[in-house]
């Protein structure tokens, strides 16, 4: 079913997304004030969770004791503490590789 539908629409829905994500708005006050039907946002936002491989960056950091936050292509968020080590954080960012 998805494979019919435009790329364009796909990016427009996955723009939308991770506007919504970065926003820190509720999905309905962010649609309400788009004019977009909630139940539109969720439907796309399940289509593309599910047809999509989780998207990484690469990040230079800087030690400043804020945690990190991860958003990912699919609008969920990743908080990792500042105090992590590295094997942890491999076998989660493994576990949410394709």
């Amino acid at each position: 079913m998805l494979e019919s539908v435009s790329d364009e629409k796909r990016e427009y829905w996955n723009q939308l997304i991770a506007e919504q994500a970065a926003s820190g708005q509720g999905v309905r006050a962010f649609c309400e004030q788009r004019g977009v039907p909630d139940n539109s946002f969720y439907r796309w936002r399940k289509r593309l969770r599910n047809s999509e491989p989780v998207q990484f960056a690469l990040l230079n950091t800087v030690s400043s004791g804020v945690p990190l936050e991860l958003c990912l292509a699919n609008g969920e968020r990743l908080r990792i503490a500042t105090g992590v080590d590295a094997a942890t954080l491999r076998l989660v960012l493994d576990a949410l590789r394709p």
